[in-house]
Formats: structure tokens, sequence, C-alpha cells
């Protein structure tokens, strides 16, 4: 039973997220290259969904740090680096290059593929082909995240 609430409060929860990046335009890249381009034709209207993500994960990490478990009983994961590293600033750097190129970050990409979308597909493909090079090279070894 326990486990069919978490596959429940897993599925819903993704629900909720999806929905909300439909309806923010966080799925059209038109719109976050639009908001992306400060230097021509800038649209600031994702600047409040940002603004709302990161006021909502701040009030979530606090509630989080401060647990062992999670309100279904599972282990609290927070991270725990806090150093700005090289590796860092590199992996900064190719998401926002890919944000910027494609007009999809990995949120988005995914609604859009699970809608269809070639290009979404195809990006969610590179995405996850990066991800398995990185493994690949062993440098998905250190976590940085504290149980």
């Amino acid at each position: 039973m326990r486990k069919l609430i978490v596959l429940l409060t897993a599925l819903i929860s993704g629900l909720v997220f999806g929905f909300g990046l439909i309806l923010s335009g966080m799925v059209n890249p038109a719109i976050v290259l639009a908001f992306l381009d400060i230097a021509g034709q800038w649209n600031p209207s994702l600047l409040w969904v940002m603004g709302g993500a990161v006021a909502v994960s701040a009030v979530a990490f606090f509630i989080a740090r401060r647990r062992s478990t999670s309100f279904l009983g599972l282990p609290v994961n927070v991270p725990a680096s806090r150093v700005i590293d090289k590796r860092l600033l590199l992996g900064s750097f190719l998401f926002g290059a890919g944000w910027g190129t494609a007009g999809f970050c990995p949120g988005p990409a995914l609604v859009m593929a699970g809608a269809g979308s070639e290009k979404a597909i195809l990006f969610v493909i590179a995405m996850l082909a990066g991800m398995l090079l990185f493994e690949i090279a062993g440098h998905g070894r250190k976590s940085g995240v504290a149980s």
C-alpha cells in the first residue's frame, strides 16, 4: 500500500509540474528564447515563473533540511556541497547553452516530448546521450548529496 501511495504521489506531482510548465509558457521555445534574448526583443514574463519556483524551492529546502524523512517516510537527500568548482561552472554553462540553443530545459522538454514534439524528442535523446557520456567518463561518482 505504501508503494502505491508513493507512486500516486509521484504521478500527481509530475502532472501538476507538467501542467504548471504548460500554463507558464515554459514549454514554448519561442517564449523561452525571447526571455533569454536580453539584447533584443526581451520578454520578461518568465521572470515571474522563475521567481515563484525559487520561492517555493526555498521553502521546501528550508523544511527538508530539518527533516530526516519525507512526509511519506522516505529518506530526505538534500545536496550537501556548497562548493562552486570547475564542474559546476562547466555544467551550468552547458545547461545554459543547451537551453539557449533549443529553447528547452529538461522538464519542459519531457513534457513536450510526451506531447509528440519532434524537436523535444530530439532534445531528450541528446540530453540522455550527454548524461550517459558523463557516467561513462566516470564523473557521475561524486554525487554531492548527503543522506
